[in-house]
């Protein structure tokens, strides 16, 4: 097994996410946030991370989670122009998994306060969800295996926007009116997306001159009614966006919300039509109703997913290795 301690990093947009793992199994220390903007390429702010916040170590591998595809062992940020192979790093073991892959990972090792529990009954074996508003919205999945658990990354935030009634088909209408052809579900399930929700409720509602807001302002004006139904929409949404995930996946082992937007606004999402609208099949109703939903808090689920990879990676791999 590759010598300790190994380098975790969450990757994103805008932040760089660091932590060191000194034993298997333990849980990231000595982690930084560091603001990608500042950094020319991965390998710099790698450079900057160890320098700086853990005391200069060497680490013997590395897993980093970035958002944006990845291909072997080249990867491309989706919105921060870093781009390149891990192996530039320069270290003996370095692995790539999509953001969302690693945060699946993470949801074994998530218990107690990591979770806020969004209803249905307590969580199973079996094929776990994990989806997240937050720039975009990510979704993946985690199938139990012999050798471990196996992330299965997905593009399932690109499906059609999930309509339930007439009112969000207005909705969806508005937003063409506004110049999307075709409505994504993360046009609506996203950061930005509750800025598009609010404009499109603006305009069916037929309120003049509204002003257009960020996700965090609509979040923090609670009294303004306009505000307050978008979050109300965006949380009826999002449970059937959840509940179409969790028939494909079959993820009868639970469905997990992360991403940056919701748990701003936990007992909100709690006290809305989510869990409803998730259980909300013609069909399915009772097979929905049979599965688990929470809400990820934890501060930094992707770097203990990348922890809990690089210990399953590094052990299946030290038992093939001759003696």
């Amino acid at each position: 097994m590759s010598e300790l301690p190994w380098l975790v990093a969450d990757v994103g947009g805008t932040n760089a996410r660091f932590g060191l793992v000194t034993a298997p199994g333990e849980a990231p220390s000595q982690v930084a946030v560091l603001a990608g903007a500042e950094y020319a390429s991965l390998p710099d702010a790698v450079a900057a991370y160890l320098a700086d916040h853990a005391g200069g170590v060497r680490p013997g591998a590395a897993c980093v989670a970035v958002a944006g595809p990845i291909g072997g062992d080249a990867y491309e940020l989706t919105n921060l122009p870093w781009a390149g192979s891990i192996s530039a790093l320069g270290l003996p073991y370095a692995t790539l998994l999509n953001d969302f892959e690693a945060l699946a990972v993470s949801l074994p090792h998530l218990a107690g306060n990591d979770l806020v529990w969004l209803g249905g009954p307590p969580p199973c074996d079996g094929i776990k969800a994990v989806l997240g508003p937050g720039t975009g919205l990510g979704v993946a999945g985690l199938v139990p295996g012999d050798q471990g658990w196996i992330p299965v990354p997905g593009e399932g935030g690109h499906v059609s926007v999930p309509v339930y009634d007439e009112r969000e088909q207005e909705i969806v209408s508005a937003l063409r009116a506004q110049g999307l052809r075709h409505v994504e579900a993360e046009h609506v399930l996203s950061g930005p997306g509750l800025t598009r929700l609010h404009r499109a409720l603006a305009l069916v509602n037929g309120v003049a001159g509204a002003e257009t807001l960020t996700a965090s302002e609509i979040v923090a004006r609670e009294d303004d009614p306009l505000c307050a139904e978008t979050i109300e929409v965006f949380c009826a949404m999002l449970g059937t966006f959840a509940g179409n995930v969790a028939l494909t996946l079959g993820a009868r082992g639970g469905v997990y919300i992360g991403g940056g937007v919701l748990p701003r606004i936990v007992e909100r999402v709690r006290a809305s039509a989510f869990r409803r609208r998730f259980e909300a099949s013609p069909s399915m109703s009772g097979y929905l109703s049979t599965i688990a939903t929470a809400l990820i808090t934890a501060p930094q689920p992707a770097l203990t997913g990348a922890a809990a990879w690089l210990t399953q990676q590094l052990s299946r791999r030290s038992v093939y290795e001759p003696a």
